[in-house]
């Protein structure tokens, strides 16, 4: 009786000092609006973005757009933002649903411009799968809307997505969705500054143009977002 109550002490002893270390490698996280984030597989791990305190603006299918889980107007977001403290090198990240207009994408991220914010963090889900329980971190790509001083962005436009393949331009070179990584690639070996500038349809879903800033990121190269073609 003694060996078993020393084998069940000895067992909640192991199990209390092991509870500590295991919430310690979980990543809180925070609750927030509910979208359908665009599929990447060049995103970026972005922990921070689950700490309760991340700086996240969230648009809905519809358009909602959303300040944390409040929502907000652009021109209140604006106002938001340049009013709202950063800290060197503190992210704000924009979860915005696959389906949203690009256009609209912009939108929020023009209203959220300001000094000392760059570059901006889109979140994005993640093609590969996970062990069961396991606590995926987030992750995102990185986007600029201005381009970094004295460079020289190559353009890389989506021109045409009616097709069975989408088309797209690189500094109006023509090429397909199978041949833009290694284009891409190619000619920015020759570029001082690997920086690309993104431009597309604001009609097209956002999660199209996602996946064409993903390509651009699989290069090593630094994303401005530029206008919409209307």
């Amino acid at each position: 009786m003694n060996c078993l109550l020393s084998v069940c002490l000895v067992a909640v002893t192991l199990a209390a000092g092991a509870a500590p270390a295991a919430l310690a490698q979980s990543p809180v996280l925070q609750k927030g609006v509910s979208v359908q984030m665009p599929v990447t597989v060049n995103a970026a791990p972005v922990p921070a973005a689950d700490s309760t305190k991340a700086k996240i603006v969230a648009v809905t299918a519809n358009g909602s757009v959303y300040f944390g889980i409040d929502s907000i107007t652009l021109t209140d977001l604006a106002e938001k933002v340049k009013s709202t403290p950063f800290q060197r090198g503190e992210k704000l990240y924009i979860k915005a649903d696959a389906r949203l207009p690009y256009e609209k994408v912009l939108q929020v991220l023009e209203a959220a411009r300001t000094e000392g914010v760059a570059p901006y963090v889109l979140l994005t889900a993640q093609s590969e799968s996970s062990a069961p329980g396991a606590i995926v971190p987030p992750k995102g790509l990185e986007v600029l809307l201005d381009p970094p001083s004295g460079a020289e962005p190559t353009v890389v436009q989506l021109v045409d997505f009616g097709q069975p393949e989408p088309v797209f331009k690189i500094n109006n070179q023509t090429t397909s969705w199978a041949g833009l990584p290694g284009a891409l690639s190619s000619i920015l070996q020759d570029t001082n500054e690997k920086v690309v500038r993104v431009k597309a349809d604001g009609r097209l879903p956002f999660g199209e143009v996602a996946r064409l800033i993903d390509v651009c990121h699989s290069t090593g190269a630094k994303v401005v977002l530029g206008s919409p073609n209307m």
